[in-house]
């Protein structure tokens, strides 16, 4: 299950928002923490936007800026006109050698692939056919490159549509008859379509989906306040996995996703009490062990390099945040 990528919006914004790079100001050691998502707020985002609203209530100012893509915000962080991104960025930093590194692990791959029955019911019949996923360098690509490798299949395009409920919506449309959906989608296309749809098997797959990741320098001059976020950050999650429903009772609290539809609003609860029985929050912020299966499970998905045994995995993490917040 991947957390719901919902086409809902924080204040009224209707649209991812595209800024131009020059126009942040620099970096300064009293200038708000700016975090740079490549989508749109979404329920998905909400545990980030409550650990977000929780450092500023101990006087750590953070502000949230929107990108067309996760591309963009990456460079953004890059270059240093944001400070930190969300994603997963292994194979940025493996090609480009760039000075960002991951410090807090947010959610773990747990996806549902699934079929249109009524056109494929295995997957050798996707042998030569499209598959749907999320985003270029995503979770989503890396699991059906893997599942390729495993299948002996060989797709004939890999589509790219943001959103598990915008491919479950086009799944139900008949648009497309094979993608990668999260649990709260999945359960849609039952509810909606019981019996058309059905998920392929996935096994032994053991990865980080999102997490949360800094330019070099904010890194080492930021360090007091990044802890702070970082403490937030691991108490957060610590909550939500004692009490799914509180989710629900903070986004009124802190007046998040205000546009959010009702219907939306009411999913909230089953949508982290899903998230929490998958597994998909994980505790602890994430440790040495957790980058080598990540580094595993993206070389088996052909998107990094193999990892050898001397491979130094503070090229691509930095715990010094968690392990002060841990203490």
């Amino acid at each position: 299950m991947k957390i719901t990528r919902r086409l809902f919006t924080i204040a009224g914004t209707a649209i991812a928002l595209s800024i131009p790079l020059g126009a942040i100001p620099a970096l300064a050691q009293d200038a708000p923490i700016r975090v740079a998502m490549g989508d749109i707020a979404s329920v998905e985002s909400l545990g980030l936007l409550v650990a977000i609203e929780r450092t500023k209530e101990r006087g750590v100012p953070m502000e949230l800026t929107f990108f067309n893509s996760e591309d963009v915000a990456t460079q953004a962080v890059v270059g240093g006109q944001a400070d930190i991104g969300v994603g997963a960025p292994y194979a940025f930093i493996q090609n480009s050698n760039a000075p960002i590194r991951m410090f807090y692990r947010m959610t773990t791959l747990l996806f549902f692939p699934v079929v249109n029955s009524e056109v494929y019911s295995s997957w050798a019949d996707l042998d030569g056919e499209e598959m749907t996923v999320h985003s270029r360098g995503s979770g989503t690509e890396a699991l059906m490159r893997l599942m390729e490798q495993n299948e002996g299949i060989t797709f004939s395009n890999l589509s790219y549509v943001p959103g598990a409920e915008v491919r479950a919506g086009a799944l139900l449309q008949g648009t497309i008859n094979a993608s990668i959906v999260d649990a709260a989608s999945m359960r849609l296309l039952e509810e909606q379509a019981p019996g058309k749809f059905m998920q392929l098997p996935v096994e032994g797959v053991n990865a980080t989906d999102e997490a949360l990741y800094a330019n070099a320098s904010f890194l080492e001059n930021r360090t007091d306040d990044l802890t702070v976020f970082v403490e937030e950050l691991i108490g957060t999650w610590e909550d939500i996995n004692e009490n799914p429903a509180q989710v629900a009772e903070w986004r009124a609290q802190y007046d998040l996703l205000p546009d959010l539809p009702a219907e939306a609003a009411g999913d909230i609860e089953q949508f982290y009490a899903e998230a929490v029985e998958g597994g998909v929050l994980p505790l602890g912020g994430g440790t040495p062990e957790d980058a080598m299966d990540d580094l595993a499970f993206l070389a088996a998905a052909g998107q990094v390099q193999a990892p050898g045994e001397d491979v130094d995995v503070s090229m691509y993490w930095d715990f010094g945040a968690l392990d002060a917040a841990r203490q």
